[in-house]
């Protein structure tokens, strides 16, 4: 496949429709593991939702909240019968009673681990603002888990090309010896929509190509 019916492939694939499935708040509560599933992981309001709702040309999909901390359940959504997106609650801070937190953040560890269908997870860091240790938290687990991620700036519209440049190499370097990391890193803006094709392509790989019936 040319690099051109890749990125046609991606682009029709992210047109289709997308719905809402469910909220699992409890493990128990997650739909069968019929689809590849590609799941977004990232600190409290580094723009998941945002990032979502953009891939999918949507507007409201995909809540997000001005509170960082406030979603507090996986969220499952079908794109065509062909590929879950996940959207995971933010880690590193949170609106929330210790009892609350410690509860999700074991539903989270527990579907990184455990999650059979789980292809891909995109770990979103703020273009603005260096790695955090719960970053690194995160890779390690991944890393452990053995289960593929890749790195995906946000909010590049808020910084100067030459430092998400300079950023993309901090992160590539820091990654480079990391084993279940994927050796790319996207810089996306999803109010500009910028970076979201390149994304849509290494996302739809992870899928069996999209044939439009």
């Amino acid at each position: 496949m040319t690099a051109c019916e890749a990125g046609e492939n991606a682009r029709r694939l992210f047109t289709q429709e997308c719905t809402f499935v469910t909220g699992a708040a409890d493990y128990s509560q997650v739909p069968p593991a019929d689809l590849d599933e590609i799941a977004f992981a990232g600190r409290s309001n580094v723009g998941k939702s945002s990032l979502i709702n953009a891939l999918l040309g949507r507007r409201n999909l995909a809540r997000s909240s001005n509170t960082p901390g406030r979603t507090r359940q996986i969220n499952f959504f079908n794109l065509a019968g062909k590929l879950m997106l996940v959207d995971l609650p933010g880690y590193g801070f949170a609106s929330a009673p210790k009892t609350e937190i410690l509860q999700w953040t074991r539903l989270v560890d527990t579907y990184l681990r455990f999650r059979p269908c789980l292809r891909r997870v995109c770990l979103l860091l703020d273009s603005r603002h260096d790695t955090k240790a719960s970053d690194v938290e995160v890779m390690s687990l991944l890393d452990e888990a053995a289960v593929s991620y890749m790195i995906v700036l946000t909010k590049a519209d808020k910084v100067a090309p030459h430092q998400i440049e300079e950023r993309k190499g901090k992160v590539n370097a820091a990654i480079s010896k990391r084993p279940a990391a994927f050796p790319s890193v996207v810089a996306t803006s999803a109010a500009r929509n910028s970076g979201l094709a390149e994304l849509k392509i290494f996302l739809a790989g992870t899928n069996s190509p999209y044939d439009e019936e």
